[in-house]
Protein backbone atom coordinates (compact mmCIF):
# COMPACT_ATOMS: atom_id res chain seq x y z
CA UNK A 1 0.00 0.00 0.00
CA UNK A 2 2.81 2.41 0.90
CA UNK A 3 4.63 1.50 -2.30
CA UNK A 4 1.61 2.28 -4.47
CA UNK A 5 1.17 5.55 -2.57
CA UNK A 6 4.79 6.47 -3.28
CA UNK A 7 4.33 5.61 -6.94
CA UNK A 8 1.06 7.57 -7.01
CA UNK A 9 -0.45 5.14 -9.49
CA UNK A 10 -2.21 1.80 -9.05
CA UNK A 11 -1.31 0.84 -12.61
CA UNK A 12 2.41 0.56 -11.79
CA UNK A 13 4.01 -2.88 -12.12
CA UNK A 14 5.95 -2.86 -8.84
CA UNK A 15 8.13 -5.76 -9.93
CA UNK A 16 9.67 -3.89 -12.87
CA UNK A 17 8.69 -0.22 -12.78
CA UNK A 18 10.21 2.40 -10.47
CA UNK A 19 8.44 3.97 -7.53
CA UNK A 20 10.11 7.24 -8.37
CA UNK A 21 13.52 8.83 -8.57
CA UNK A 22 16.12 9.65 -5.91
CA UNK A 23 17.72 13.08 -5.47
CA UNK A 24 20.10 12.31 -8.30
CA UNK A 25 17.30 11.42 -10.69
CA UNK A 26 18.00 7.68 -10.58
CA UNK A 27 15.04 5.29 -10.70
CA UNK A 28 14.23 3.56 -7.39
CA UNK A 29 12.71 0.09 -7.52
CA UNK A 30 10.64 -1.54 -4.81
CA UNK A 31 13.17 -4.33 -4.31
CA UNK A 32 15.80 -1.72 -3.46
CA UNK A 33 13.88 -0.35 -0.47
CA UNK A 34 12.17 -3.59 0.62
CA UNK A 35 13.62 -4.76 3.97
CA UNK A 36 15.46 -8.05 4.13
CA UNK A 37 14.34 -10.88 6.37
CA UNK A 38 17.26 -10.13 8.68
CA UNK A 39 16.30 -6.45 8.97
CA UNK A 40 12.71 -7.42 9.81
CA UNK A 41 13.93 -9.91 12.45
CA UNK A 42 16.17 -7.28 14.00
CA UNK A 43 13.31 -4.77 14.13
CA UNK A 44 11.05 -7.32 15.84
CA UNK A 45 13.70 -7.93 18.48
CA UNK A 46 13.58 -4.24 19.38
CA UNK A 47 9.87 -4.44 20.24
CA UNK A 48 9.43 -4.82 24.00
CA UNK A 49 6.30 -5.09 26.13
CA UNK A 50 7.35 -1.95 28.01
CA UNK A 51 6.69 0.06 24.85
CA UNK A 52 3.03 -1.00 24.87
CA UNK A 53 2.65 -0.41 28.62
CA UNK A 54 4.06 3.10 28.25
CA UNK A 55 1.74 4.07 25.40
CA UNK A 56 -1.46 2.42 26.65
CA UNK A 57 -1.05 3.68 30.22
CA UNK A 58 -1.65 7.18 28.88
CA UNK A 59 -4.04 6.33 26.04
CA UNK A 60 -7.01 8.03 27.76
CA UNK A 61 -5.09 11.11 28.87
CA UNK A 62 -5.18 12.87 25.53
CA UNK A 63 -3.26 15.98 24.55
CA UNK A 64 -3.50 19.45 26.09
CA UNK A 65 -6.50 20.44 23.97
CA UNK A 66 -8.37 17.28 25.05
CA UNK A 67 -7.51 17.80 28.71
CA UNK A 68 -8.65 21.44 28.54
CA UNK A 69 -12.22 20.45 27.62
CA UNK A 70 -14.75 21.34 30.32
CA UNK A 71 -16.49 18.03 31.00
CA UNK A 72 -19.09 17.31 33.62
CA UNK A 73 -18.07 14.14 35.48
CA UNK A 74 -20.93 11.65 35.73
CA UNK A 75 -21.61 7.94 35.55
CA UNK A 76 -23.75 8.40 32.43
CA UNK A 77 -23.55 10.55 29.33
CA UNK A 78 -24.92 14.08 29.65
CA UNK A 79 -27.14 14.58 26.61
CA UNK A 80 -27.00 18.06 25.11
CA UNK A 81 -30.53 19.16 24.23
CA UNK A 82 -29.30 21.60 21.58
CA UNK A 83 -27.10 19.10 19.75
CA UNK A 84 -28.06 18.31 16.17
CA UNK A 85 -25.52 15.46 15.94
CA UNK A 86 -26.15 13.31 19.02
CA UNK A 87 -29.52 13.01 20.72
CA UNK A 88 -31.03 10.66 23.27
CA UNK A 89 -32.95 8.10 21.19
CA UNK A 90 -36.48 7.13 22.28
CA UNK A 91 -35.94 3.36 22.17
CA UNK A 92 -36.30 3.03 25.96
CA UNK A 93 -39.06 5.59 26.51
CA UNK A 94 -41.74 4.11 28.76
CA UNK A 95 -39.84 0.86 29.20
CA UNK A 96 -40.86 -1.19 32.24
CA UNK A 97 -38.85 -3.81 34.08
CA UNK A 98 -41.03 -6.58 32.63
CA UNK A 99 -42.14 -6.62 28.99
CA UNK A 100 -45.78 -5.83 28.30
CA UNK A 101 -47.91 -8.43 26.51
CA UNK A 102 -47.75 -8.31 22.72
CA UNK A 103 -50.78 -6.49 21.39
CA UNK A 104 -52.69 -7.29 18.22
CA UNK A 105 -52.58 -4.95 15.25
CA UNK A 106 -55.89 -3.23 14.48
CA UNK A 107 -56.69 -1.15 11.38
CA UNK A 108 -53.08 -0.56 10.38
CA UNK A 109 -52.69 1.75 7.39
CA UNK A 110 -50.23 1.04 4.61
CA UNK A 111 -47.31 3.48 4.53
CA UNK A 112 -45.74 2.16 1.33
CA UNK A 113 -46.17 -0.60 -1.25
CA UNK A 114 -42.79 -1.56 -2.65
CA UNK A 115 -41.59 -3.88 -5.39
CA UNK A 116 -39.00 -6.63 -5.60
CA UNK A 117 -35.40 -6.36 -4.38
CA UNK A 118 -35.82 -3.22 -2.32
CA UNK A 119 -32.45 -2.89 -0.62
CA UNK A 120 -31.51 -1.49 2.74
CA UNK A 121 -29.83 1.30 0.77
CA UNK A 122 -33.28 2.26 -0.52
CA UNK A 123 -34.59 2.29 3.05
CA UNK A 124 -31.69 3.60 5.12
CA UNK A 125 -30.78 7.33 5.12
CA UNK A 126 -27.61 7.99 3.14
CA UNK A 127 -25.86 10.73 1.24
CA UNK A 128 -26.30 14.47 1.46
CA UNK A 129 -29.26 16.10 3.17
CA UNK A 130 -31.45 18.17 0.86
CA UNK A 131 -32.65 21.55 2.09
CA UNK A 132 -36.27 20.84 1.09
CA UNK A 133 -36.38 17.40 2.74
CA UNK A 134 -37.91 16.70 6.18
CA UNK A 135 -34.39 16.30 7.60
CA UNK A 136 -33.35 19.58 5.99
CA UNK A 137 -36.37 21.38 7.45
CA UNK A 138 -35.55 19.95 10.87
CA UNK A 139 -31.94 21.14 10.78
CA UNK A 140 -32.92 24.60 9.56
CA UNK A 141 -35.45 24.87 12.38
CA UNK A 142 -32.53 24.27 14.76
CA UNK A 143 -30.44 27.05 13.23
CA UNK A 144 -28.26 24.91 10.96
CA UNK A 145 -27.46 26.48 7.60
CA UNK A 146 -27.67 24.30 4.49
CA UNK A 147 -23.91 24.59 4.00
CA UNK A 148 -23.44 22.89 7.38
CA UNK A 149 -25.94 20.06 6.90
CA UNK A 150 -23.19 17.50 6.34
CA UNK A 151 -24.47 13.98 5.55
CA UNK A 152 -26.84 11.45 7.07
CA UNK A 153 -23.84 9.31 7.92
CA UNK A 154 -22.28 12.07 10.00
CA UNK A 155 -25.57 12.66 11.83
CA UNK A 156 -26.46 9.01 12.42
CA UNK A 157 -26.37 9.70 16.17
CA UNK A 158 -29.43 11.95 15.80
CA UNK A 159 -32.56 9.86 15.41
CA UNK A 160 -34.59 12.93 14.46
CA UNK A 161 -32.49 13.35 11.32
CA UNK A 162 -32.28 9.65 10.52
CA UNK A 163 -35.97 8.83 10.83
CA UNK A 164 -36.75 11.77 8.53
CA UNK A 165 -34.43 10.24 5.94
CA UNK A 166 -35.80 6.69 6.14
CA UNK A 167 -37.20 5.52 2.77
CA UNK A 168 -35.91 8.83 1.33
CA UNK A 169 -32.46 8.03 -0.06
CA UNK A 170 -31.83 10.66 -2.75
CA UNK A 171 -29.34 8.50 -4.66
CA UNK A 172 -31.31 5.24 -4.80
CA UNK A 173 -34.92 6.29 -4.91
CA UNK A 174 -37.74 3.96 -4.02
CA UNK A 175 -40.92 3.70 -6.04
CA UNK A 176 -43.96 3.61 -3.79
CA UNK A 177 -46.70 1.95 -5.82
CA UNK A 178 -49.26 4.00 -3.90
CA UNK A 179 -48.07 6.92 -6.06
CA UNK A 180 -47.64 5.68 -9.65
CA UNK A 181 -45.04 7.66 -11.58
CA UNK A 182 -43.50 9.23 -8.47
CA UNK A 183 -39.98 8.43 -7.28
CA UNK A 184 -38.54 9.05 -3.84
CA UNK A 185 -39.65 9.04 -0.24
CA UNK A 186 -43.30 9.96 -0.71
CA UNK A 187 -46.62 8.33 0.02
CA UNK A 188 -50.33 8.95 -0.23
CA UNK A 189 -51.75 9.96 3.14
CA UNK A 190 -55.00 8.03 3.12
CA UNK A 191 -57.25 10.26 5.30
CA UNK A 192 -56.82 13.17 2.86
CA UNK A 193 -55.42 11.34 -0.21
CA UNK A 194 -52.68 14.00 -0.37
CA UNK A 195 -49.11 13.25 -1.43
CA UNK A 196 -46.76 13.71 1.52
CA UNK A 197 -43.21 12.85 2.45
CA UNK A 198 -43.23 9.42 4.09
CA UNK A 199 -41.96 10.94 7.35
CA UNK A 200 -44.67 13.63 7.41
CA UNK A 201 -47.41 11.09 6.73
CA UNK A 202 -46.03 8.73 9.39
CA UNK A 203 -46.07 11.49 12.01
CA UNK A 204 -49.68 12.36 11.19
CA UNK A 205 -50.60 8.69 11.58
CA UNK A 206 -48.77 8.60 14.92
CA UNK A 207 -50.77 11.58 16.16
CA UNK A 208 -53.91 9.56 15.46
CA UNK A 209 -52.41 6.39 17.07
CA UNK A 210 -52.72 4.53 13.78
CA UNK A 211 -50.24 1.65 13.35
CA UNK A 212 -48.52 1.26 10.01
CA UNK A 213 -47.54 -1.52 7.62
CA UNK A 214 -45.08 -1.87 4.75
CA UNK A 215 -45.99 -4.14 1.81
CA UNK A 216 -43.16 -5.45 -0.36
CA UNK A 217 -42.14 -8.00 -2.96
CA UNK A 218 -39.27 -10.48 -3.13
CA UNK A 219 -36.02 -10.25 -1.16
CA UNK A 220 -37.05 -7.25 0.87
CA UNK A 221 -34.01 -5.68 2.57
CA UNK A 222 -31.43 -7.16 0.20
CA UNK A 223 -27.93 -5.77 -0.25
CA UNK A 224 -25.62 -4.60 2.50
CA UNK A 225 -26.94 -4.66 6.05
CA UNK A 226 -27.92 -1.21 7.35
CA UNK A 227 -29.03 -0.95 10.97
CA UNK A 228 -30.96 2.28 10.35
CA UNK A 229 -33.13 0.51 7.78
CA UNK A 230 -34.76 -1.28 10.74
CA UNK A 231 -34.40 1.53 13.31
CA UNK A 232 -35.98 4.10 11.02
CA UNK A 233 -38.81 1.73 10.12
CA UNK A 234 -39.67 1.33 13.82
CA UNK A 235 -39.47 5.04 14.60
CA UNK A 236 -41.87 5.83 11.76
CA UNK A 237 -44.47 3.72 13.55
CA UNK A 238 -44.34 0.62 11.35
CA UNK A 239 -45.43 -2.45 13.29
CA UNK A 240 -45.47 -5.04 10.52
CA UNK A 241 -43.75 -5.67 7.19
CA UNK A 242 -45.44 -8.08 4.78
CA UNK A 243 -43.22 -9.28 1.93
CA UNK A 244 -42.91 -12.20 -0.46
CA UNK A 245 -39.47 -13.00 0.94
CA UNK A 246 -36.71 -11.37 2.99
CA UNK A 247 -32.99 -10.92 3.00
CA UNK A 248 -31.81 -12.85 6.06
CA UNK A 249 -30.08 -10.09 8.04
CA UNK A 250 -32.70 -7.40 7.50
CA UNK A 251 -35.44 -9.79 8.57
CA UNK A 252 -33.48 -10.41 11.78
CA UNK A 253 -32.88 -6.67 12.24
CA UNK A 254 -36.60 -5.94 11.96
CA UNK A 255 -37.30 -8.43 14.73
CA UNK A 256 -34.46 -6.89 16.74
CA UNK A 257 -36.31 -3.58 16.62
CA UNK A 258 -39.68 -5.10 17.48
CA UNK A 259 -41.15 -5.01 13.96
CA UNK A 260 -43.08 -8.13 12.90
CA UNK A 261 -42.04 -9.68 9.55
CA UNK A 262 -44.75 -11.69 7.79
CA UNK A 263 -44.51 -13.53 4.48
CA UNK A 264 -47.16 -13.91 1.79
CA UNK A 265 -48.05 -17.53 1.02
CA UNK A 266 -46.93 -18.99 -2.28
CA UNK A 267 -48.61 -17.49 -5.36
CA UNK A 268 -50.02 -14.57 -3.37
CA UNK A 269 -48.58 -11.08 -3.52
CA UNK A 270 -49.52 -7.41 -3.58
CA UNK A 271 -50.34 -7.52 -7.31
CA UNK A 272 -52.65 -10.52 -7.15
CA UNK A 273 -54.42 -8.93 -4.21
CA UNK A 274 -54.61 -5.67 -6.21
CA UNK A 275 -53.49 -3.66 -3.21
CA UNK A 276 -53.69 0.11 -3.67
CA UNK A 277 -52.73 1.36 -0.21
CA UNK A 278 -56.29 2.29 0.73
CA UNK A 279 -56.66 -0.97 2.65
CA UNK A 280 -56.40 -1.49 6.40
CA UNK A 281 -54.80 -4.52 8.02
CA UNK A 282 -55.79 -6.47 11.13
CA UNK A 283 -53.64 -9.15 12.73
CA UNK A 284 -54.95 -11.04 15.77
CA UNK A 285 -53.55 -13.72 18.07
CA UNK A 286 -50.12 -12.18 18.51
CA UNK A 287 -50.13 -12.84 22.26
CA UNK A 288 -49.59 -16.56 21.60
CA UNK A 289 -47.39 -16.24 18.53
CA UNK A 290 -44.87 -19.03 17.81
CA UNK A 291 -41.93 -19.17 15.37
CA UNK A 292 -42.92 -19.93 11.80
CA UNK A 293 -46.63 -20.28 12.44
CA UNK A 294 -49.32 -19.26 9.98
CA UNK A 295 -51.07 -16.10 11.17
CA UNK A 296 -54.43 -14.91 9.85
CA UNK A 297 -54.21 -11.44 8.36
CA UNK A 298 -57.41 -9.62 7.44
CA UNK A 299 -57.19 -7.00 4.71
CA UNK A 300 -60.14 -4.62 4.41
CA UNK A 301 -60.49 -2.52 1.26
CA UNK A 302 -62.08 0.92 0.98
CA UNK A 303 -65.44 -0.70 0.18
CA UNK A 304 -65.28 -2.63 3.46
CA UNK A 305 -64.70 -5.93 1.64
CA UNK A 306 -62.55 -8.25 3.77
CA UNK A 307 -59.98 -10.81 2.66
CA UNK A 308 -58.38 -13.10 5.23
CA UNK A 309 -55.08 -14.75 4.35
CA UNK A 310 -52.85 -17.06 6.39
CA UNK A 311 -49.33 -15.61 6.29
CA UNK A 312 -46.18 -17.11 7.68
CA UNK A 313 -44.60 -15.50 10.70
CA UNK A 314 -40.93 -14.99 9.84
CA UNK A 315 -39.86 -15.01 13.45
CA UNK A 316 -37.91 -18.20 12.86
CA UNK A 317 -36.44 -19.11 16.26
CA UNK A 318 -37.33 -18.99 19.95
CA UNK A 319 -34.50 -16.54 20.54
CA UNK A 320 -35.94 -14.17 17.95
CA UNK A 321 -39.34 -14.57 19.55
CA UNK A 322 -37.86 -13.62 22.91
CA UNK A 323 -36.39 -10.45 21.39
CA UNK A 324 -39.75 -9.62 19.82
CA UNK A 325 -41.63 -10.15 23.10
CA UNK A 326 -39.33 -7.65 24.77
CA UNK A 327 -40.02 -5.08 22.07
CA UNK A 328 -36.60 -5.56 20.53
CA UNK A 329 -33.09 -6.73 21.29
CA UNK A 330 -32.13 -3.43 22.97
CA UNK A 331 -34.81 -3.81 25.61
CA UNK A 332 -34.01 -7.50 25.98
CA UNK A 333 -30.34 -6.76 26.71
CA UNK A 334 -31.15 -4.01 29.22
CA UNK A 335 -33.57 -6.26 31.09
CA UNK A 336 -31.01 -9.05 31.18
CA UNK A 337 -28.48 -6.62 32.64
CA UNK A 338 -30.96 -5.45 35.27
CA UNK A 339 -31.50 -9.04 36.37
Amino acid sequence: MVAYALAGNMQVNLADEPLGQDKNGKNVLLKEIWPTSQEIAEAIQLVKSDMFHKEYNAVFDGDEAWQALDVKRSATYSWQPDSTYIRNPPFFDGMQLAPAPITDIHAAHILAILGDYVTTDHISPAGNIKADSPAGHYLQSHGVQATDFNSYGSRRGNHEVMMRGTFANIRIRIRNEMLPGVEGGFTRYIPTQNQLAIYDAAMQYQQKNIPLAIIAGKEYGSGSSRDWAAKGTLLLGVRVVIAESYERIHRSNLIGMGVLPLEFPANVNRKKLKLTGDETIDIAGLQSITPGEMIKVTITDKNDQKTTIAMRCRIDTMTELEYFRHGGILQYVIRQMLK
